[in-house]
């Protein structure tokens, strides 16, 4: 009976930040970069700017994560151990970008000098703010949205990237990478979430929160591309 319990509250949980992504994903096809990008009305140093402004944003993925594992206290163990795989598989993408830039014509020197804008830094500022609390379970949100655009978009903007842009597999290797892989770690977060996790009270409706509003921080890093 108790595992049925778990089991329906990690339905219940997960149906909403289902329903968060269905509005994230709405939104996001019509911000300006991913619209013209879909309809084939992208330059190529549009693009550019896409991934400069990316690479200042993931270049702190790993280091929240790292955060949030020393935010994790004794109970809650295997969740941590968790966390630290997911930082370990995803500390070095910023190299990909990097490769990625520089096949599309950027300047490195460039990218590395780069800053973050304004959304990047929202959506940086929220992510710590989140990981440096006490047991930040409720990061299981963020984690739903950021998986889910590589399991459910990124395939698609790699491939309208390529259709219109003449881009070669080298030149979108960070998105293919991540719609070959992140589907595995939907599959990770779902066993999280059916793992009990979910009987720490108000942990599902603060996991839903984390989504939305991770969601929208998101879309406000695209809106706001080269506005440093």
């Amino acid at each position: 009976m108790e595992m049925e319990t778990v089991h329906s509250e990690s339905a219940a949980v997960m149906r909403e930040p289902g329903k968060t992504w269905a509005d994230f994903e709405g939104r996001l096809v019509r911000v300006p970069i991913i619209a013209r990008a879909l309809r084939g009305a992208l330059r190529l140093e549009d693009y550019r700017l896409l991934l400069h402004d990316h690479y200042q944003q993931v270049l702190d993925g790993s280091r929240w994560i790292a955060r949030a594992v020393s935010s994790i206290d004794r109970d809650h163990l295997e969740l941590r151990s968790r966390f630290l795989e997911h930082a370990r598989t995803e500390h070095r993408d910023y190299e990909m970008l990097e490769r990625d830039y520089a096949a599309a014509g950027g300047d490195i020197a460039v990218l590395h000098n780069g800053g973050q804008n304004i959304g990047s830094r929202a959506l940086s500022a929220w992510m710590f703010q989140c990981a440096a609390r006490p047991n930040p379970l409720e990061l299981l949100g963020a984690m739903f949205i950021i998986e889910g655009l590589g399991k459910h978009f990124a395939c698609i903007f790699a491939r309208a990237l390529q259709q219109h842009l003449a881009l070669e597999p080298r030149q979108v290797s960070f998105y293919h990478y991540h719609a070959e892989h992140d589907e595995d770690h939907l599959a990770e977060l779902q066993a999280v979430l059916e793992s009990g996790v979910l009987q720490v009270d108000g942990l599902a409706e603060r996991i839903a929160e984390t989504a939305r509003v991770t969601g929208r921080l998101y879309l406000l890093q695209l809106e706001e591309l080269g506005n440093y």
